[in-house]
């Protein structure tokens, strides 16, 4: 809610904010996480969990609709068809739909949904928005994002293989693909689709494009939805696709032939400042159920309340901290985002990819741990909540590529640090020597001498 805003940024989110953000907290408080059972439920089991549209979800969306919380994520000053808010008033928002699986998909804002929109809203052309962006904003359909293929190193995206070929007035293409989240959805229309089209270019980084494809195109093939530690995450989903001579006008391709790496990473940079955000509303859910367990009265292992035990205080202490520092982080990021664009925030996005989802992991664990068995079950959220964060530790590229880029970025610091502190080194040689005085090392006895003065 607008009063647990940190003070330290504060003043820079505007009064309308601040009311949009005691309502989404409401919504998602009161509507949505008590619908996440219903959802659950509405899904079924067995294979029509993939052909089912839980109704739960369009009665969330009828609601959010009617208080003004739809297509909230477009920043102010990108996009014209924002609707207003900053990163950072957005990301404060994304918090709280982050403590529930409904709450996002009910306020259009849910991935990869969120991240094709502003693809479209960015690059793509008036013919391009007319015909697939205003239906997503409109919560009409859905999209999913293909870029990952099995056979190849993907978290290095010159290594994508999927051929775009252009055959007169239409792109041919061939390959795999998966990873693809949302393919699943009987919704989802629209692929997003990150392929190689090659050309001339010498520069491994002009030969991949994007292309959009209606998911019904002949040649696309669903071989299987893959599971995360054991959960489908139905209807939504996680496919693993092939495309046979799939044939689309030229007038799908996004922007130009060889722009694919400029349009993913316009793409990402925002998307995982919303991850980000969602996983801190995550593990601040976490919390809350931790602390409701620690200080259930039936619970008294070895005679005592489970809060009575030295190590669990120390749990709910750590988090608390962690929680917090890792939203300065992400905050930051997104400030930095609003004030000088996605690119300027490359290295506190990536600080914030990798911190956050770890942060998040370490809490649920805590909160598993206190509940024991119930904890690894389907009677609390923890363990799904688990499972799915834990993929985000590879979504939108692995922290090991993350860090090697940060790790070579704050190394160019090097030679100016080591001249400065020879510098500094020298300097301290000099005023020692100015004054007689020698460095003192470990051991060093120091003679007293009293002078006498004239």
């Amino acid at each position: 809610m607008a009063a647990k805003i940190p003070t330290i940024c504060s003043t820079r989110v505007s009064d309308k904010a601040k009311q949009y953000l005691d309502v989404v907290a409401k919504f998602v408080q009161e509507e949505c996480i008590p619908a996440d059972a219903v959802f659950e439920a509405q899904v079924g089991v067995g294979d029509a969990r993939w052909e089912n549209h839980p109704d739960i979800i369009d009665e969330l969306k009828a609601k959010a609709q009617k208080l003004g919380l739809w297509n909230l994520f477009l920043p102010k000053g990108h996009y014209e068809e924002s609707p207003g808010f900053t990163n950072l008033e957005y990301g404060l928002m994304a918090e709280w739909m982050g403590r529930s699986r409904t709450a996002s998909e009910a306020c259009n804002c849910a991935a990869p949904d969120t991240g094709n929109m502003e693809v479209l809203a960015k690059y793509g052309n008036d013919a391009q928005k007319k015909q697939w962006l205003r239906p997503l904003m409109e919560g009409k359909i859905r999209s999913a994002f293909l870029m990952t293929e099995p056979q190849v190193a993907s978290s290095d995206a010159r290594n994508i293989e999927m051929s775009i070929c252009r055959e007169g007035n239409e792109y041919v293409l061939n390959g795999q693909k998966w990873w693809s989240s949302g393919a699943g959805d009987p919704r989802c229309s629209l692929y997003v689709v990150m392929g190689k089209t090659g050309g001339n270019s010498k520069d491994p980084y002009r030969q991949q494009s994007v292309v959009l494809v209606p998911s019904n195109t002949p040649g696309i093939t669903i071989h299987r939805m893959l599971s995360v530690y054991g959960l489908d995450d139905a209807p939504h989903g996680h496919g693993h696709l092939t495309f046979e001579n799939v044939r689309v006008p030229i007038a799908n391709m996004v922007l130009g032939e060889g722009r694919g790496f400029e349009i993913i990473q316009g793409r990402l940079g925002p998307g995982r400042i919303h991850h980000a955000m969602r996983t801190i509303g995550a593990a601040e859910r976490a919390l809350d159920w931790m602390l409701m367990r620690i200080n259930d009265p039936s619970k008294t292992p070895f005679g005592k309340k489970l809060r009575e035990h030295g190590v669990i205080m120390e749990w709910v202490a750590r988090s608390r901290i962690e929680i917090d520092a890792s939203r300065m982080l992400v905050l930051n990021a997104a400030i930095t985002m609003d004030e000088q664009g996605p690119k300027a925030a490359l290295s506190q996005i990536a600080e914030a990819k990798v911190l956050v989802p770890s942060m998040a992991l370490t809490v649920i664990d805590r909160a598993v741990q206190a509940f024991g068995g119930a904890g690894v079950c389907q009677d609390t959220p923890l363990a799904a909540m688990w499972a799915n964060i834990r993929t985000l530790r590879l979504a939108d590229g692995p922290d090991e590529v993350h860090l090697a880029q940060m790790g070579r970025h704050e190394n160019k610091r090097g030679g100016a640090v080591t001249e400065q502190i020879k510098w500094q080194q020298a300097k301290s040689e000099q005023m020692l020597k100015e004054r007689g005085l020698l460095k003192l090392e470990p051991g060093m006895r120091i003679q007293h001498r009293t002078q006498s003065r004239l």
